[in-house]
């Protein structure tokens, strides 16, 4: 069986913060396990990556997730591909009136247990237009001062998909929305670094705080993750591949092609219950937040 040779694998950093290009492989091919590594170290140290000229196939861009964990299909069953509905579809056209992802945002984070990670192929992408923005985590809990870093360690969010899904989409599925509370600045497994875990798609309070504190808090922290210093961009072109972590990026994607079409397919890695940067101060903080006097 050929597999995918990594030693002539290429990572090209796109900015000083986040986002490499990798080339130098076909994955089309099975990984090697060499391969693989070399991947995932790459993930690692940028967070998100991109792969150009990748003709995959839906069971082939099945493969190749399914070698970083198990998939995750997409709660919004009617989105997943009718074939493969580990694959949820991506598309926008001249009848579309809204696309998902206008807003900077962690891919379902209202879920007990976040993905890992999303590996978007697109095989049709706007003549002009169209490009990918993402944000890092770790630059954004950084650039923080010390007393809020020390401040929103100690705190909880409440993540939930009725904030997007019902608001935004106008989607009213026949099952319930999936809802759960994760610590606001968490700690990436893989190389330890801590991670701030809000995002503006799906958080809709913070636990220990009264509501107002709760909104102006939620505000400054959307718009202070929002500064294109943590940011890079991604010009798509057909057939490319974006992979990114989704425990310590975000992402939005920029709808300015309308109405030229985009289109590919998303597959979802699962993922684990994130770990709190301080677990001792946040098992201590109160579980319901004061009232509104």
């Amino acid at each position: 069986m050929t597999v995918a040779i990594a030693s002539r694998l290429t990572v090209t950093p796109l900015g000083p913060t986040i986002g490499a290009e990798v080339s130098g492989i076909d994955l089309t091919q099975p990984l090697s396990d060499d391969a693989l590594e070399q991947i995932k170290s790459a993930l690692w140290a940028h967070q998100v990556i991109f792969f150009r000229d990748q003709p995959l196939s839906p069971a082939q861009h099945i493969a190749l997730a399914r070698r970083f964990g198990d998939l995750q299909v997409h709660p919004l069953a009617h989105e997943n591909h009718p074939d493969h509905p580990e694959l949820l579809r991506i598309h926008a056209d001249e009848h579309s009136r809204v696309v998902a992802g206008e807003d900077l945002h962690t891919d379902i984070s209202c879920e007990p247990e976040p993905p890992m990670g999303s590996m978007l192929h697109l095989r049709e992408v706007p003549p002009r237009g169209g490009d990918t923005l993402f944000a890092s985590m770790y630059a954004a809990y950084e650039a923080l001062s010390p007393t809020m870093q020390h401040f929103l360690e100690g705190l909880t969010a409440i993540h939930d998909g009725v904030k997007p899904w019902t608001t935004g989409y106008k989607i009213r599925p026949d099952k319930p929305f999936p809802r759960a509370e994760h610590p606001v600045v968490t700690v990436h497994p893989q190389t330890g670094r801590k991670v701030l875990f809000v995002n503006r798609g799906f958080t809709t309070r913070i636990r220990q705080l009264g509501y107002e504190e709760s909104e102006a808090l939620l505000d400054y922290l959307y718009k202070h993750l929002a500064h294109p210093r943590f940011q890079c961009r991604f010009h798509w072109s057909a057939d490319a591949i974006a992979f990114w972590d989704n425990r310590c990026t975000q992402h939005q994607a920029v709808w300015d092609y309308y109405p030229a079409r985009r289109n590919g397919l998303r597959a979802t890695i699962t993922g684990q219950a994130p770990e709190a940067a301080d677990p001792a101060r946040v098992a201590a903080a109160p579980k319901t937040y004061p009232k509104v006097r």
